[in-house]
């Protein structure tokens, strides 16, 4: 009879190699992950590729740390450019003289496959609660484990234990990274309720043909093979249901869930009467929700009934005591990790990370010192020792983002400072748009000497977005 991993290794998707530095060495996704040309060789470090991996969900960093092989069922992630996976992994480790030197991976995509494994593998998830990135365990997550002492974040503590205590539906929403995740587990953990009625689903993480089935459930001949199953929310009846990324939740399913917050009432798909569930629901955006209602998104109903109980949690960048304070709680924790005694970092590093806009919030953060702390030979970090994409942001910080070379005779100009001539009679906003961009474009691409890889780190867009704005700029390859 053939095992979840017999049946792996028939239907491997891809192949990762990563060596003990955990630079990627070798990734078969290429184009859809990295961005690299098959026969590229240049390295990425593997947190930068996927930063929301780390020591406690990663079978990568628990091989390489172990030198055992892990098998792992359901790895949940999300990559660079902020694609989300679910995959099945075989991680090997690679040993030379006795000495572990990396390890190859062998994945399958769960999020893609068509067949009945896969199929079957979405029914098991809708079942299961996911699991927190960044802390060992669920269940001992407290509001004692988000690490703050900005004023704002404080508050929204406060206010989320006062939630915690009631049965109303509770919004958290704030910029990717900033903690949502963390604060809606130690909701549930603060609530007490009981531990097979909790229900948590990334609602990015399941194709959107699957999503409505998974929540609401289904009766035999619905559609076919459809059995009778019951939905998440039939699950969570008498508990929590907690909702990650409800903006990546399909706009018609919407209308059901709304019917859930108010009515407490759903009907499974295909069948003719309605089910009554007593669920508290924490719902998770990862975006301001007036303006996934102006982007139609999100349904101004159901926002209306999800706004009574709602927390804001700021931006790092908006929290400059929080990223001090954070370096030196991730330093102490990855140096426990990697064996390694770093005091601090350099004061050319602080000022940068505190002028930094950290899109990625604590989430990039996080990943960055323990890249660092990972690689380091030094007791201060140091600048140099950045992740290739900050590095390149460094450098220009250093340069005033540089001068940018965009003509014939190589004139430059700053790329903060542009001067648009208001007394002429074409002003027309898109064509000077064009412009601008395809001379920004071209700067960076000379100063790359063509390098399109580099070029998007410093535009701060993928290598693919890169090529397809050459391609309708008229902007062809530059020769190195």
């Amino acid at each position: 009879m053939s095992t979840k991993r017999d049946l792996m290794f028939k239907n491997v998707d891809h192949i990762l190699l990563v060596n003990k530095d955990f630079e990627i060495v070798y990734n078969s996704r290429f184009d859809q992950a990295i961005g690299n040309e098959p026969d590229s060789n240049e390295y990425k470090n593997f947190f930068e590729m996927y930063p929301t991996l780390g020591k406690n969900n990663s079978s990568i960093v628990k091989t390489m740390s172990t030198g055992v092989g892990v098998f792992k069922d359901a790895q949940e992630f999300v990559d660079i450019n902020g694609k989300v996976y679910v995959t099945q992994n075989m991680t090997i480790p690679i040993f030379r003289e006795g000495q572990i030197v990396g390890v190859v991976e062998l994945t399958k995509d769960l999020t893609t496959v068509g067949d009945v494994e896969g199929r079957e593998y979405l029914k098991k998830l809708s079942k299961e609660s996911n699991f927190n990135p960044n802390l060992d365990n669920n269940e001992q997550i407290s509001f004692d484990d988000i690490l703050t002492i900005d004023e704002d974040m404080l508050e929204a503590i406060e206010r989320a234990k006062i939630f915690a205590m009631n049965q109303n539906p509770t919004l958290i929403y704030g910029e990717t990274g900033t903690g949502k995740e963390l604060f809606a587990q130690s909701i549930i953990n603060y609530a007490a309720s009981p531990k097979q009625k909790i229900i948590i689903q990334n609602c990015a993480a399941v194709p959107e043909n699957l999503i409505e089935s998974i929540l609401f459930g289904t009766t035999r001949g619905s559609y076919t093979g459809a059995e009778n199953r019951k939905g998440l929310f039939e699950e969570a009846d008498g508990g929590i249901f907690f909702l990650d990324e409800l903006n990546a939740l399909p706009y018609h399913v919407q209308g059901k869930l709304l019917r859930v917050v108010q009515e407490g009432t759903f009907r499974p798909i295909g069948a003719n009467k309605e089910k009554k569930v007593n669920v508290k629901i924490v719902a998770a955006m990862n975006i301001d929700p007036m303006e996934a209602i102006e982007k139609n998104i999100l349904r101004k109903d159901l926002f209306y009934r999800l706004s009574g109980n709602m927390i804001y949690l700021p931006p790092l960048r908006e929290r400059k005591a929080d990223i001090e304070y954070l370096i030196d709680n991730y330093i102490d924790y990855f140096n426990d990790i990697y064996g390694k005694n770093v005091k601090g970092i350099s004061e050319e590093l602080r000022d940068f990370f505190l002028a930094y806009k950290w899109e990625g919030n604590v989430r990039e953060l996080r990943h960055v010192i323990e890249a660092m702390v990972s690689m380091t030979k030094e007791e201060v970090l140091q600048y140099n020792e950045l992740p290739l994409y900050l590095n390149e942001k460094h450098k220009n910080s250093k340069m005033g983002y540089g001068k940018l070379s965009h003509d014939s005779h190589d004139q430059s100009q700053e790329r903060d400072n542009i001067v648009i001539d208001m007394d002429r009679d074409d002003c027309d906003l898109r064509r000077t748009v064009e412009k601008v961009e395809r001379d920004l474009i071209l700067g960076v691409l000379r100063r790359t000497k063509g390098n399109k890889t580099k070029a998007g780190e410093i535009l701060g867009i993928p290598r693919q977005t890169l090529k397809y704005k050459m391609g309708r700029l008229g902007i062809e390859d530059i020769e190195k």
